[in-house]
């Protein structure tokens, strides 16, 4: 069934090669009515400038139920998304605040993957850790797998540039309220563009990743994360969830005293 929907973009990842839809990023937010929704698939950087939302905009999208994917947040656009209104940083990002406000927040990894593996099951969520340990880079093949340099070959013409892809995958190293020990990868959009900022050096570019992530972030703010799961992963990893964005105003005395939001 098709049907309008206003969403508030709180998630774009870093693009990847798609082997159906040439190159993907992972678009998530949250609808008016306070409910998780992931659009997909979205080809980001074709779109036309005017049309390329940035995270914290509202827009309005005529979307139905993806039924390739078995997530039940996930909706298909079939029209493009309309930006209606963005939504800044005043007041400490007090209207961002607001809208979380109708999300349940996880603070217990161990809860948050029991509920993945329900029928009510959840792939999207927000989560807060109770400490952050560290961030770390690890190396990766800095090329894309043949079959992924085949789809951007095939679909990408010779004046677009092509999504690099990065030379190492970053993770937060955290704790949550038990006290239980995890690593996640994050994928989201900044993360790549700020490495790509500085990657003819790359000692330096990773030095800055961490800076912002972990030095400013991660001590200095008030911290969550937004988490996702992958469709190839959602029934088969013990945990399927990877961090695809951050939440990060700075920390309020309430926050202080442990009350989120």
């Amino acid at each position: 069934m098709k049907e309008t929907k206003k969403i508030l973009i709180t998630v774009k990842t870093y693009p990847t090669p798609s082997k159906k839809y040439d190159e993907l990023v992972c678009t998530a937010g949250i609808t008016e009515d306070g409910k998780w929704i992931r659009l997909y698939p979205i080809e980001f950087r074709k779109l036309p400038y005017d049309k390329q939302y940035k995270k914290y905009d509202w827009v309005e999208v005529v979307v139905e139920r993806n039924d390739s994917d078995f997530r039940k947040e996930s909706f298909r656009p079939i029209s493009e998304c309309k930006i209606v209104k963005s939504i800044g940083t005043e007041n400490n990002w007090a209207e961002r605040r607001a809208v979380l406000k109708n999300v349940k927040t996880y603070t217990n990894l161990k809860k948050l993957i029991a509920d993945s593996k329900t029928p009510n099951f959840k792939s999207l969520a927000l989560f807060k850790p109770t400490k952050i340990i560290d961030f770390i880079y690890e190396e990766q093949d800095p090329n894309w797998s043949r079959e992924e340099n085949k789809q951007l070959e095939l679909f990408f013409s010779k004046d677009f540039k092509r999504v690099e892809k990065l030379p190492f995958k970053f993770k937060y190293v955290f704790e949550d309220d038990e006290g239980k020990t995890s690593k996640l990868s994050i994928t989201d959009w900044e993360i790549g563009a700020l490495f790509l900022k500085y990657k003819k050096d790359h000692k330096l570019a990773c030095q800055k990743v961490k800076e912002k992530y972990f030095d400013d972030f991660a001590h200095k703010k008030d911290l969550h994360f937004f988490l996702g799961t992958t469709k190839d992963h959602h029934n088969t990893a013990r945990n399927p969830f990877i961090i695809i964005g951050t939440f990060h105003p700075n920390k309020t005395v309430e926050d202080k005293q442990g009350i989120l939001f």
